[in-house]
């Protein structure tokens, strides 16, 4: 077993364990044995880093063995620069996840520690497969964890939340179904991710396979206008699950652009980029526009999280390796900011049970440990020099200039409603007097608490400060991916 395997089924194990094993009487226990599996689950990627060569685009750590022989399905995992970060970021956020449920959830532990273990093995999945078939399960099945996450333990309407979810997600993915049987039909019956860029397919072919990973990764992305079902589902869901959705869910649509359509269909993929652009530009700045206008704190981060991943896929279809390699960096620091948020306004929620602005006001009076790590992630939400949010958004803004000085011009106007609506949140939540009886209450951040923001903050420091580690790693394979995208399979 390779390291990629163990990183997949080590969480998975762990989580197996806790459900036959776990009792709710057991619950200490049971929290030191999912933070054991969580951390050790991570540690187990660091070789990963320190093995990784640069300079290559090649697949590296790869593990083939058949799984299906009669269909040529093989158990074919590998990861490039493109892939390899959201390996780690996917175990990292798991290590936080579980420390911040550590005391929110009484209830069925064993299985709320169990479905984010298992959760986490299944994205590693979807980021490390090379076979088709091994993608799609590994895709699929991550809508099961999530599923149970938002109907067992969120809010009021988490059962029609967890529904919306499950649809939009499953409706989306059936097409790439079809799309993913058509490539083995006409790679002579080879699930092979690899063969498939190479297939010589006409424009018409192209074009459907095009629309048909779009319906599965624009909704996962989410892209305008099929963003509708985010804002609800983070509303309901329990602060974790908000926070893995963000900070790793979304990243699997944007990571599935990269790795079929633009590969696959390179000659739709040129034709349709001004769609693409399109959508995104109104993601930017519409969706901001309309996070300006949310009461609620989760809705608010959530609109949010559409806008940031505009500049995502922006970034992938006006085929610069700047833009593509910021889309990728934007992808990592919005995993570090967006679960911060999220797990800040959890910390808010678990001691007023409010999520309404309205319902706070000079928090920093009474709490300003929290206050100040908030201050933090607010300003990287924003794109503040010297944080991790603002290094991707830069490099998209300049990758966009370079390609359209007016397409730029209104991409880096959205910096401007994205400092908007989150300093106007932060003011009408942290600054000012004590606003009611609820907040003088309010006690500052336990240890617990402290470990689970400084985590996030270090690593949102560390990366604005200090990029270049994540950027050297994804150079060789973003440019390899635009060399082949270059290259028209018609001509």
């Amino acid at each position: 077993m390779g390291l990629l395997s163990l990183a997949i089924w080590m969480p998975i194990a762990f989580g197996v364990v806790l459900l036959a094993l776990g009792r709710d009487d057991q619950a200490r226990a049971v929290r030191w044995f999912a933070l054991v599996g969580a951390v050790a689950s991570f540690l187990v990627t660091l070789p990963l880093y320190a093995g990784f060569q640069l300079g290559t685009a090649d697949m590296q750590f790869v593990e083939n063995a058949s799984w299906i022989q009669r269909f040529n399905v093989n158990y074919h995992l590998g990861v490039d620069g493109i892939s390899f970060w959201f390996v780690l970021l996917t175990a990292f956020i798991n290590v936080v996840v579980v420390i911040a449920g550590w005391e929110v959830i009484t209830r069925k532990v064993n299985q709320y520690m169990a479905a984010f273990l298992i959760l986490s093995g299944l994205m590693i999945g979807v980021f490390s497969a090379l076979d088709g078939l091994l993608f799609y399960v590994f895709f699929e099945a991550t809508l099961i964890p999530m599923y149970l996450i938002i109907g067992i333990w969120g809010g009021p309407n988490k059962i029609y939340a967890a529904f919306k979810f499950f649809l939009y997600t499953l409706l989306g993915s059936l097409l790439t179904l079809v799309a993913l049987i058509y490539l083995y039909i006409q790679s002579g019956g080879s699930f092979d991710i690899a063969g498939w860029h190479a297939l010589p397919l006409s424009r018409m072919e192209q074009t459907a396979l095009f629309f048909a990973f779009f319906a599965a990764f624009a909704v996962k992305v989410p892209m305008w206008p099929v963003h509708t079902w985010l804002p609800d589902v983070h509303v309901e869901a329990p602060t974790g699950g908000s926070a893995v959705l963000a900070a790793i869910m979304l990243k699997l649509g944007a990571y599935g652009f990269l790795r079929f359509s633009l590969p696959i269909a390179p000659d739709a993929a040129h034709e349709w980029a001004w769609l693409m652009i399109t959508l995104s530009l109104i993601a930017v700045v519409y969706v901001g526009l309309v996070a300006l206008v949310q009461q609620d704190m989760k809705k608010l981060v959530a609109y949010s999280s559409v806008a940031h991943m505009g500049f995502v896929t922006l970034g992938f279809f006006i085929f610069i390796d700047l833009g593509v390699s910021g889309g990728l960096v934007q992808m990592i620091a919005h995993g570090f900011v967006s679960g911060a948020m999220f797990l800040s306004i959890g910390v808010l929620y678990d001691r007023v049970h409010s999520r309404e602005i309205s319902s706070y006001g000079g928090v920093v009076n009474t709490m300003p440990k929290f206050a100040a790590f908030s201050l933090l992630f607010a300003m990287a939400n924003c794109g503040l020099p010297g944080t991790a949010g603002f290094v991707g958004e830069w490099m998209v803004i300049l990758a966009a200039v370079k390609f359209n000085f007016w397409i730029g011009f209104a991409a880096a106007s959205a910096l401007i409603f994205g400092a908007a609506y989150t300093l106007w949140m932060f003011k009408r939540v942290y600054l000012g007097p004590v606003a009611n009886d609820h907040v003088k209450e309010l006690s500052d951040i336990n240890a617990r608490e402290f470990l689970m923001l400084s985590l996030l903050a270090l690593a949102v420091l560390y990366m604005g400060v200090n990029p270049k580690p994540f950027t050297d790693v994804m150079d060789a394979s973003v440019t390899e991916l635009l060399r082949h995208v270059a290259v028209s399979k018609l001509n």
